[in-house]
């Protein structure tokens, strides 16, 4: 398909896994189906094919997804090179929308990369803060709040174990308004998040505290037994994980205070107590001797 799209010649990218010339000011798609023939030049070290490569790959964790091209500053007219490069680089971040980006995917990277998440929670979470950047969602709000909320919930979409706690401690962001913001991800359908199951949880706990596998498969046991109670209904997966492994790591001779269990786990002291007393008694837990 060709286009009659007028697009200046240093704006033109080709994108190698779909086969489409791109323009990246516009967005629009100028060739599709192109057969890449590879390149007309020769490389022999991993250097020369960076600096030969005239075109980049998608990723949407970039606030252009990568499809801008850059200028080699190693031409003879150094000084004009690099005004050239200043100039495309303004260009880039030139919109309100694109600035926003440029800050959120920063973000987006610090709490990755703080969190030592994996890249498929980073790339997922990016696609979520679009779509909200989409649906003016982040008016109102600060950035922080909404690519925090995102990660959130990328985490919970792809049953990473991880709870609001952590991520609001290497944020600056309220973990009220990240609540909020992700709540609110919910409601205007930007992305659908399965119920999690507290079992992930439990192997992140027990692994952290040191238990053995007995002390897991225990707490796996109760989970099992709450879920098929209805206890589990409504309620937070890392609170119930945390209850599970407090009172399997005590039955057990692997004694844990609510304290450390709240520390590994992001679970107030209160809830844990309030959560594990629930447990017990409607399985009919002895837990005499553990409070």
């Amino acid at each position: 398909m060709s286009s009659e799209i007028i697009c200046p010649k240093d704006k033109i990218v080709f994108d190698a896994n779909r086969g489409e010339y791109i323009c990246t000011e516009t967005g629009e798609v100028l060739e599709d189906k192109v057969v890449d023939q590879g390149p007309e030049w020769r490389a022999y070290t991993e250097e020369e094919n960076r600096e030969r490569s005239r075109a980049g790959t998608i990723n949407l964790a970039v606030h252009d997804m990568g499809l801008s091209t850059y200028m080699d500053v190693k031409a003879k007219d150094r000084i004009k090179a690099m005004r050239l490069r200043k100039l495309q680089i303004r260009s880039r971040v030139g919109t309100s929308e694109q600035r926003n980006l440029v800050k959120a995917m920063t973000i987006l990277e610090r709490i990755i990369d703080n969190l030592g998440l994996p890249k498929a929670v980073k790339e997922e979470a990016a696609i979520i803060y679009r779509k909200a950047l989409d649906k003016k969602l982040i008016k109102g709000r600060s950035i922080e709040e909404v690519v925090a909320a995102s990660v959130y919930a990328a985490c919970r979409k792809l049953n990473i174990p991880t709870t609001l706690d952590e991520i609001t401690k290497i944020t600056s962001a309220n973990k009220k308004e990240i609540g909020k913001a992700y709540r609110l991800l919910l409601r205007e359908d930007v992305t659908e998040v399965p119920a999690s199951d507290p079992k992930y949880y439990v192997m992140k706990i027990a692994s952290l505290l040191g238990l053995s596998g007995k002390v897991m498969t225990a707490a796996m046991e109760i989970v099992e037994r709450a879920k098929k109670a209805g206890i589990t209904s409504g309620k937070d997966p890392a609170s119930i994980a945390a209850a599970a492994v407090y009172i399997a790591a005590n039955i057990n001779g692997e004694r844990r205070s609510q304290r450390e269990i709240s520390e590994v786990s992001g679970v107030t002291q209160v809830t844990i107590r309030n959560r594990y007393r629930e447990i017990a008694r409607e399985l009919g837990i002895d837990i005499e001797g553990i409070n």
